[in-house]
């Protein structure tokens, strides 16, 4: 499906070193803030206290959420657990406070606002499972990006996968930068928005390949240059209808979704702007740095395997 067909080759290769330099800036940049500022991470990673509180009718989560915000937990996380009526309260470590003195004055504050609230459950959650999570969670991420590099390196040429795995890399770094230097809460959620984002990119990148080997078989008096440049414009009908849905799918999840999916949709909206960004103008340029030529995606054909059609 197209909205539009470009009939004219966007020189996107002649600005290449240009688009290449941006991307290092932006890396860099990235690279600096998440060395210096580090991460705000959630009580998933840092450790906190569990309380679980329950209704005899569904739950106000705004006012839930309102109440233990103003005790001073800026960052707590209010959601419901099983049913409307049962809500979990996930409150930071707080210094010189413990399980019990967090979860009675959260309770007495609820039930100031609403007096039938009961309590349920209070546990404490160490930072040690907050180290484990995190060592899981790059774990994955490691196992992805191999089995990325594999599939694209089996399926089209090893510059193809060690360029697109430098380019989603590009984009999972800009998304830990922002992070990093807004300070945004990096929950688990954030985490699985990041690992969606690298599957997400590498989507555009296998397209992309795709077509530049089908030029390669097509255009076979065309340079490097021109191969790429066709491969991207002609995909460019494509890659707005699949992006643009995509993005207002998630603009949607980021604007109604609540506190809980806030961070996860803002994750996947700035990793779909720049995936596009680094599939068409990170990936493209990289394989024709790395070298790529028509020999290496079409293989020359023989003169002892040409026949010869007689009539």
């Amino acid at each position: 499906m197209e909205f539009f067909r470009i009939k004219k080759t966007i020189p996107f290769m002649r600005h290449a070193l240009v688009f290449n330099i941006i991307s290092a800036l932006t890396f860099v940049l990235a690279v600096f803030f998440i060395a210096t500022r580090g991460f705000h991470f959630s009580i998933e990673f840092t450790g906190g206290t569990f309380v679980e509180v329950s209704y005899p009718q569904a739950a106000d989560l705004a006012k839930v959420r309102n109440t233990v915000q103003q005790l001073g937990y800026a960052d707590a996380q209010v959601q419901t657990f099983g049913t409307v009526r049962d809500v979990m309260i996930r409150l930071p470590l707080r210094e010189g406070a413990t399980t019990n003195t967090q979860s009675d004055q959260v309770l007495q504050a609820l039930k100031a606002a609403d007096p039938q609230v009961e309590l349920r459950r209070v546990e404490f959650v160490g930072p040690q499972i907050g180290e484990e999570l995190l060592h899981d969670g790059g774990l994955a991420l490691l196992v992805v990006i191999i089995g990325i590099m594999i599939y694209l390196a089996l399926r089209f040429e090893w510059k193809f996968a060690v360029a697109a795995i430098i380019a989603n890399l590009h984009d999972i770094i800009i998304i830990l930068g922002f992070f990093a230097f807004f300070q945004w809460e990096f929950s688990l959620a954030v985490l699985a928005g990041v690992l969606a984002v690298l599957g997400y990119s590498v989507n555009e990148s296998v397209i992309i390949a795709d077509r530049i080997r089908e030029n390669f078989r097509k255009m076979r008096k065309a340079s490097v240059d021109e191969v790429i440049d066709n491969a991207i414009t002609s995909t460019i009908s494509r890659t707005i209808i699949t992006h643009g849905t995509t993005q207002m799918m998630v603009i949607t999840m980021l604007l109604f979704g609540g506190p809980t999916l806030f961070y996860f949709a803002l994750a996947l909206t700035i990793g779909i702007c720049f995936g596009i960004y680094s599939s068409v103008l990170v990936m493209a340029p990289l394989t024709k740095w790395l070298g790529i030529q028509r020999e290496d995606l079409v293989k020359p054909v023989k003169k002892d395997e040409v026949e010869v059609y007689e009539p």
